[in-house]
């Protein structure tokens, strides 16, 4: 296996800086043997917090993305890395040079202008509420609100899934299948949700499970979990249990989560 390697990662933003580190980890997340220490400065709006971040980008030089709606700060910063040699990229400028030569107008210069409090932004803060409520396998009487139940065997990434789905405003429960834990009878009558079954080949499943059990004590581990026929078995179940029911399985053993999640939209609309 390849050493990972590590690089600085600088995120500027005149707002949350939420855009920026979506883009960086999308950007990073293509090179397996690397990883981004990430810096995130947010609400950069003066030239004195540039000159802030400039000395620690001297301390700890690494690519330099950035988000600045005042041309001035933006000049400033570029100015600045190239003065010391670090890569700076504006994120927004070729999107928003598109959309100006598309539509024939400049941008509002707005800052933050994609976090604005509006009605869509409350769906997802609602969501993101509902999807933690109702993790690993919490599910109370109000189930029938949520729009998506995941289920699955453990690590075949239910609780990532269901957040990146709670990002986009879709409230979603996952529930883990467990040998030997008697399976919620109630959730066959469920109407409103979509459930839909992850399922990942027993050999990715028993590499992700040997990792995770590294961190656990000795007497914390048992054989069955990282033991290849009974995750095979654990598997095959799983995918019986949704067969029996009818209920869609995805398998997401070569799938990122932004895919597995792109998947689960795609059974949503199908089921409009």
């Amino acid at each position: 296996m390849p050493k990972t390697r590590y690089f600085h990662l600088h995120l500027i933003s005149d707002a949350t800086g939420e855009t920026l580190l979506n883009v960086g980890r999308a950007a990073a997340a293509q090179y397996s043997s690397t990883q981004a220490i990430e810096h995130v400065h947010s609400l950069v709006r003066t030239p004195a917090q540039i000159d802030r971040i400039v000395a620690d980008l001297e301390k700890a030089p690494g690519i330099v993305l950035y988000t600045l709606v005042d041309p001035g700060l933006s000049q400033l910063l570029e100015k600045e890395c190239r003065d010391i040699g670090v890569p700076c990229v504006s994120v927004l400028d070729p999107v928003l040079t598109a959309f100006q030569s598309y539509l024939g107008t400049r941008s509002a210069g707005r800052v933050g202008a994609q976090h604005v409090l509006d009605a869509d932004y409350f769906r997802r803060i609602d969501a993101l509420n509902f999807s933690m409520a109702h993790d690993d396998g919490q599910l109370p009487p109000d189930l029938e609100e949520a729009d998506v139940i995941l289920l699955g065997v453990s690590r075949t990434s239910k609780t990532p899934t269901s957040i990146y789905l709670a990002n986009r405003g879709i409230k979603t429960a996952n529930l883990p299948l467990v040998p030997g834990i008697e399976f919620p009878a109630g959730l066959t009558k469920a109407k409103h949700p979509l459930i839909v079954g992850l399922l990942a080949s027993p050999d990715r499943i028993v590499q992700i499970r040997q990792h995770r059990v590294l961190g656990l004590k000795p007497d914390e581990r048992p054989d069955s979990y990282v033991d290849r026929t009974e995750v095979t078995k654990e598997v095959t179940e799983s995918r019986k249990l949704c067969a029996r029911n009818g209920w869609p399985v995805i398998d997401v053993t070569r799938r990122s989560i932004e895919e597995t999640a792109a998947a689960v939209m795609a059974l949503m609309a199908e089921r409009k």
